[in-house]
């Protein structure tokens, strides 16, 4: 039994193409997928409605704290299946995804397995969509040096949850990178699927990728702030992780303007990190909207009887 959990927020048009992307593959197979709202404010929950059945489309909701990290527990919790499978609202896979993955995640004996994530460029791409593209999401390399995936591509099997608890909710940003080095701790058998592929659309606007990278930022003083004996202590930012630096093969236009934006959004991270040091410090944090604080750390999974 598998389950595929989406969490959404504010997304009509994106969660509609993840879910008519979906829909042929959960029709050819007992797989069920569980939308879980976050909380929208828009059309986001009618939209789900036109698609759910109660069945291989269930509408899930996470309405009390804002993080799609709750929006995934919440689906991991409202389902039985021994794999789940995480995407995110805008994503879309191929024909043959499901088919592929679980073959793989079986044949390997994988508890926890990250597919391969290819983003898709608009016409007539932004400066910003096209360095999106270039830095991509190098998945095996997330899984080799830093022992996670991230969650929009990530099948887990649910013994693992059972064993080690869900996601941390209070983290606005690497909670995907939390769970994997609690997995990886915990001995279990982790893989990237190089040969199986899904679609991101690429963040095509300069303001998006700051968005992003200023709750990157935000994130990785959490992480310290909640787990300093893993991530060190607070206040001293870690070293960046994860930049690519503009392939020798790019253009030289290119090239500079890449180099430029990266160390741009280095900084806006390090910007981000002290923000949320500093309101850290005044005894609360710097989440935009609502959060669980310092209440609790990552909920636990009650196993099945």
């Amino acid at each position: 039994m598998v389950s595929i959990i989406v969490p959404v927020y504010n997304d009509p048009a994106g969660v509609r193409t993840t879910i008519e992307s979906l829909r042929p593959q959960l029709a050819a197979t007992d797989a069920t997928a569980v939308v879980v709202d976050n909380g929208s404010t828009d059309r986001t929950p009618t939209t789900i409605d036109d698609y759910a059945d109660g069945e291989s489309i269930r509408h899930g909701t996470e309405a009390e704290i804002q993080s799609s990290y709750a929006a995934r527990n919440a689906g991991v919790r409202a389902t039985d299946s021994d794999i789940l499978a995480f995407v995110d609202a805008d994503m879309t896979v191929p024909e043959d995804w499901l088919e592929s993955a679980l073959e793989e995640f079986r044949s390997t004996s994988a508890d926890y397995m990250g597919c391969s994530v290819d983003l898709t460029l608009p016409e007539n791409p932004t400066l910003a969509a096209r360095y999106d593209h270039h830095t991509g999401f190098p998945i095996g390399q997330y899984l080799e040096h830093q022992q996670f995936v991230p969650t929009c591509c990530l099948f887990v099997r649910r013994e693992v949850f059972e064993d080690v608890g869900l996601f941390d909710h209070r983290l606005v940003s690497g909670g995907d990178k939390e769970f994997g080095n609690r997995v990886h701790e915990a001995g279990y058998e982790m893989h990237a699927a190089a040969d199986v592929t899904m679609f991101h659309p690429t963040r095509n606007s300069l303001r998006a990728l700051i968005s992003k990278d200023r709750r990157v930022g935000r994130g990785l003083c959490q992480l310290q702030r909640y787990y300093p004996e893993r991530y060190g202590t607070p206040g001293v930012p870690p070293r960046p992780s994860g930049i690519k630096s503009p392939d020798s093969t790019l253009p030289l236009r290119d090239r500079l303007a890449f180099s430029a934006l990266s160390q741009t959004l280095t900084g806006v991270r390090g910007l981000g990190y002290y923000h949320e040091y500093l309101a850290s410090l005044r005894g609360g944090d710097a989440r935009d909207e609502g959060g669980a604080g310092d209440s609790a750390g990552p909920p636990e999974l009650e196993p099945r009887p």
